[in-house]
C-alpha cells in the first residue's frame, strides 16, 4: 500500500482489529514499539541494530507478521520549526522501499521531542545511564507510537456515528 497521507487517511487504512507498529528510525538503529489490538496502549519491543536496508526490512516484517500488525507508523523527524530537512527526506525514502515489499499503510508522525520525553520517562525510573543507552529507541517509539494510538481515538471517536 506504501505511504498514506494525511494521517486520517492512514486512520481509515489500518485493519480494524490488528495492532499497529511504531518506528523510530535512527542512522544505527530502529526503535521498535507495538500497540495493542485495540489501539489504545503502546509498548516498547525493542531495537533493531542497522546493517543494510534488506536485513533490516526482513526484520521489521519479520515482526509484523509474528505479531499480526496492521499498520506501520513511522516517527517523522521534522526541524523544530517544522519544516522537513534530510532526516525526513531520508524516513521518506525508507518508507518508500519498505513500502514495496508489504501492503501495509505507512504512515508518519510528528516526533519532535520524542526523545526528550522517552529520556525523561526513563530518568524518572531511575533508570541506569547504561540501561537508559539500551532501550532509549524503542522507548522513543513508543512515545511516537502513543501519540498517533491517542490521534487515532480522537478520529475514530469524530466519525462514529454519535461523535
Amino acid at each position: 500500500m506504501a505511504t498514506v497521507e494525511p494521517f486520517e487517511a492512514f486512520a481509515d487504512a489500518v485493519a480494524p482489529g490488528r495492532a499497529i507498529a511504531g518506528l523510530d528510525l535512527g542512522e544505527k538503529t530502529i526503535g521498535v514499539a507495538v500497540s495493542d489490538r485495540l489501539l489504545s496502549v503502546a509498548s516498547p519491543l525493542l531495537t533493531i541494530r542497522r546493517k543494510k536496508f534488506g536485513l533490516d526490512a526482513a526484520a521489521l516484517l519479520d515482526i509484523v507478521t509474528a505479531r499480526d500488525i496492521g499498520g506501520l507508523v513511522l516517527g517523522l523527524p521534522r526541524n523544530m520549526d517544522g519544516s522537513e530537512g534530510p532526516r525526513c527526506q531520508s524516513t521518506r525514502a525508507f518508507a518508500r522501499n519498505l513500502g514495496r515489499l508489504t501492503d501495509l499503510p505507512i504512515g508518519f508522525w510528528d516526533e519532535r521531542l520524542s526523545t526528550v520525553a522517552a529520556e525523561r520517562a526513563l530518568l524518572e525510573a531511575d533508570t541506569s545511564r547504561k540501561r537508559r543507552a539500551e532501550v532509549i529507541d524503542h522507548v522513543a517509539a513508543g512515545v511516537i507510537l502513543q501519540g498517533a494510538l491517542d490521534r487515532l481515538a480522537v478520529i475514530r471517536r469524530q466519525a462514529a456515528p454519535d461523535g
